[in-house]
């Protein structure tokens, strides 16, 4: 089982993408003698960072770009700050002042002649107290589970003042905001009756103008079927870079290729993290493995990013900004990266979301050895199988980080036919014992993916009674241990 595995998720509720160059500005000033020097204040637009400043004697100011309404988020990256994003909405030549006494921002005081802003403002006084408590959660490292029932108690603050606020930019993306964690995040979310009746109250008193983002919110919460391990892949209209468009039926059926779907955007840290173990995966697949690169930004930023031309795959886009049918049809979550590996039959094999380091070696190696299921850990694989009276000798490889330990359990054994299989001994490895990959997986020696590395290992076990066509492979029976299904004996 892995001592760590390194998966981020970025939480994908409002689009990503980039913002277009413009001459027009609106300015964010703030100030609280709290905040100490060399703290950074910054200012992004769909992911995109446009603005930043260093903050000298409390003081701060962003000029940002702008053409129109437009939903910002203010970031400080200093002692004592939370990490959170606040949202401050402009328009050109609009000036917003915030003022505070302390380093919680999302609390200060915001002066702004925008409606929106106000708006905003009215909810966070109503939840203001349960958000300074999940934010000084925050500060404390606190974990999820002690922070989730502060925020569910926040999110359920919102809709009870909501249906007091006007239906406008900020009252509806506050509410597909809580619609996207409802779906996301929270398997039986306890409001979901308050938020079914919101969304309908908002939609009949909602002014024209809104329909797209009004449909948006239904569909959070009553989302379509999401296809699941097991079922049929489907279709699926997408963008190329030069603005054709392409179907995943192109690619999907083909003798001998997986397919892997990768949702992704600009902004995505580990988006760009996972990417040149992808390739290095890709470039040594020899046909056999495919990518769809499905990002999520607006169409003119992605076609004009550096990083996304240098993509070696099938670079796509679905048009709507990560809203597409694409995305509620395969993704669980709004959530990336996000990835989806589909069999040559068209059959969905793994779903997953964040990046582990070695899950894209372990997945090509997995699909150039026996035939298996290595999908509840992609890092571990199995490479050859001996089996004969005297026992039955599995080779394995494992990819990670060449400063996290891996440990194989004594109690592992193989199952077959509803019978279990003891192993006898261990080469290459010492069972219940740390190991650290040490074997360079590629030849990159700068960079992250220098420190991906692997180990050979072999386990033996009892002989099989008789021998099957096929075998489970579990280290014991705990909490994360891992397991490879339906390895098949050649």
């Amino acid at each position: 089982m892995n001592k760590k595995n390194i998966i981020t998720i970025l939480l994908a509720l409002v689009a990503l993408s980039g913002q277009a160059q413009t001459k027009k500005t609106a300015t964010i000033k703030g100030y609280s003698p709290a905040l100490e020097d060399s703290t950074v204040a910054e200012c992004s637009i769909e992911n995109v960072r446009v603005a930043s400043d260093t903050i000298i004697g409390g003081h701060f100011t962003l000029t940002v770009p702008v053409e129109g309404l437009t939903k910002s988020y203010l970031f400080l990256a200093g002692e004592g700050c939370p990490n959170y994003l606040m949202t401050i909405w402009l328009k050109p030549d609009v000036d917003v002042n915030l003022s505070g006494t302390d380093c919680l921002y999302p609390l200060w005081k915001v002066d702004s002649p925008l409606p929106e802003q106000q708006t905003l403002s009215h909810m966070m006084e109503h939840g203001h107290e349960t958000l300074a408590e999940f934010l000084r959660l925050d500060l404390a490292n606190a974990s999820w589970d002690e922070e989730r029932p502060v925020y569910m108690k926040y999110l359920k603050q919102k809709m009870d003042v909501l249906p007091s606020l006007p239906v406008d930019a900020a009252s509806l993306e506050e509410l597909e905001g809580v619609a996207m964690m409802a779906r996301n995040y929270t398997k039986d979310f306890p409001y979901m009756e308050q938020l079914k009746e919101l969304e309908a109250s908002t939609a009949a008193r909602a002014p024209k103008g809104f329909e797209e983002q009004l449909a948006l919110i239904h569909s959070q919460v009553y989302p379509q079927h999401i296809l699941q391990v097991g079922e049929e892949a489907i279709d699926a209209e997408l963008i190329d870079m030069q603005g054709q468009k392409h179907h995943l039926a192109e690619v999907l059926g083909q003798s001998d290729r997986y397919v892997l779907l990768d949702f992704w955007s600009l902004g995505c840290g580990p988006c760009r993290m996972a990417e040149p173990e992808m390739r290095s995966a890709y470039e040594q697949s020899q046909g056999k493995l495919e990518i769809i690169g499905i990002n999520q930004d607006k169409l003119s930023a992605w076609q004009e990013d550096n990083f996304s031309k240098s993509i070696a795959w099938k670079n796509w886009n679905d048009g709507k900004m990560g809203k597409a049918d694409i995305e509620n049809s395969y993704c669980d979550m709004k959530a990336i990266p996000y990835y989806v590996l589909i069999s040559p039959d068209k059959h969905i094999l793994w779903k997953g979301a964040g990046y582990g380091m070695g899950w894209f070696m372990g997945l090509l190696s997995a699909i150039n050895g026996p035939k298996q299921d290595n999908t509840a850990n992609l890092s571990l694989t199995i490479q050859q199988v001996d089996a004969d009276a005297s026992g039955t000798t599995v080779s394995f490889r494992y990819y990670g980080h060449k400063n996290l330990w891996f440990r194989i359990a004594k109690g592992s054994y193989l199952e077959a036919d509803g019978k279990k299989y003891k192993l006898t001994s261990a080469n290459g490895i010492t069972p219940d014992a740390d190991i650290y990959p040490q074997v360079r997986a590629t030849e990159t020696t700068e960079g992250y993916l220098s420190n991906l590395c692997y180990s050979n290992f072999t386990l033996t076990f009892e002989p099989f009674e008789t021998i099957p066509e096929a075998f489970d492979f579990k280290e014991g029976d705990g909490e994360g241990a891992f397991v490879i299904r339906n390895v098949s004996i050649e």
